[in-house]
């Protein structure tokens, strides 16, 4: 509990029961959880936190730099904890996103794009897992 007052304090955000229950989740998550899914996990520990409070919450730690929000699932904003840069790899049987590490790809031509300036990319890789 102690790390998650300091993860959210060291990023500008004062600590409420509110955001420490869906900072508790969302900062621990190994998976890419929608906004849905932080709800729907988060009142089963607090039934009276409102789905608008998740939504606000998960918001104000994406402006503060604690999440990044990524668009690799079908149809839905996923959080992302991890906020340094990397790619990703979608299961597509299972749903499942995993981190793929930013020097694991090697993406070249973005300097081709003339008149432009590129800020921000990442590759999203979607397959399955082979069988065995």
């Amino acid at each position: 509990m102690k790390h998650l007052l300091l993860a959210l304090r060291s990023h500008g955000i004062q600590p409420t029961a509110q955001r420490l229950s869906v900072a508790r989740f969302v900062l621990g998550a190994d998976s890419h959880p929608t906004a849905d899914d932080v709800w729907e996990k988060v009142k089963q520990r607090s039934p009276t936190l409102s789905r608008a409070t998740v939504y606000n919450t998960l918001n104000l730690f994406v402006e503060k730099g604690l999440l990044r929000t990524q668009a690799v699932r079908e149809g839905a904003l996923v959080f992302d904890p991890h906020v340094a840069r990397h790619h990703h790899f979608v299961d597509e049987e299972t749903g499942a996103i995993y981190d793929v590490p930013w020097e694991a790809v090697r993406v070249t031509g973005e300097k081709t794009l003339q008149g432009y300036e590129v800020r921000d990319y990442q590759v999203v890789m979607r397959g399955k897992k082979r069988q065995s």
